[in-house]
């Protein structure tokens, strides 16, 4: 090895910096309790034009069948889960319950056109920054939530936590890491067109938040 190249080597070994400690897990506690991790995740979601509205009894099949009609939302999917289910079960006669379960090779046209409204259940929320976790799987794809103009989210009480990290710890996150999670914090929106902000361009124009509990 030429001195020249030695020469090099030396410097970069001399300079290489010391690998530090990883820092430890952002983990605020707010002591929120459970009221106030509600008021929290209401507030930050309203404020991105998030409807939300907190259902005390759970009855949300309740809530849909007085609510949807007069919105025109009559055409609304579901899962294949316990969920879809119970609204099959409940539905209002106005109502117009479809299953996701076909390829979506199978009814493409009829996802894209024909559906008013989806309605997924959530893994969680997080109070700190006002969003919504969603794991989906085969039950509930992702275009649930996606494709239809109107999202109607199902999110228990018990289960807001009150920060993100939070959430990855007491949900085992280390252990067992969803293939596929997802944070929402409002209906679509984008600001490419001519730096204007529009709602509704990449995704559904409305995201409704039932709190149940």
């Amino acid at each position: 090895m030429n001195k020249a190249r030695e020469n090099i080597l030396n410097q970069l070994r001399a300079n290489r910096q010391h690998v530090s400690d990883s820092p430890d897990v952002y983990l605020p506690h707010y002591d929120w309790n459970r009221q106030q991790k509600i008021d929290h995740l209401t507030e930050r979601m309203t404020a991105v034009r998030t409807e939300v509205h907190h259902l005390a009894d759970g009855n949300w099949t309740q809530w849909l069948n007085s609510e949807l009609p007069g919105r025109s939302l009559n055409r609304v999917l579901v899962g294949t889960g316990q969920t879809g289910d119970q609204l099959i079960q409940q539905a209002a006669e106005s109502l117009q319950v479809t299953r996701y379960e076909r390829d979506i090779e199978d009814w493409k046209q009829e996802l894209f056109t024909d559906i008013d409204a989806g309605i997924t259940t959530t893994l969680g929320g997080i109070a700190e920054s006002g969003s919504l976790m969603l794991w989906p799987n085969a039950e509930e794809p992702r275009l649930m939530s996606l494709v239809p103009p109107v999202h109607i989210a199902l999110l228990e009480a018990d289960k807001i936590y009150e920060n993100f990290a939070q959430a990855m710890q007491q949900l085992g996150w280390a252990k067992h890491m969803p293939t596929n999670a997802l944070l929402i914090s409002g209906p679509s929106k984008t600001a490419d067109i001519e730096q204007t902000l529009a709602y509704g361009i990449h995704g559904p124009k409305q995201l409704i938040v039932l709190i149940l509990g």
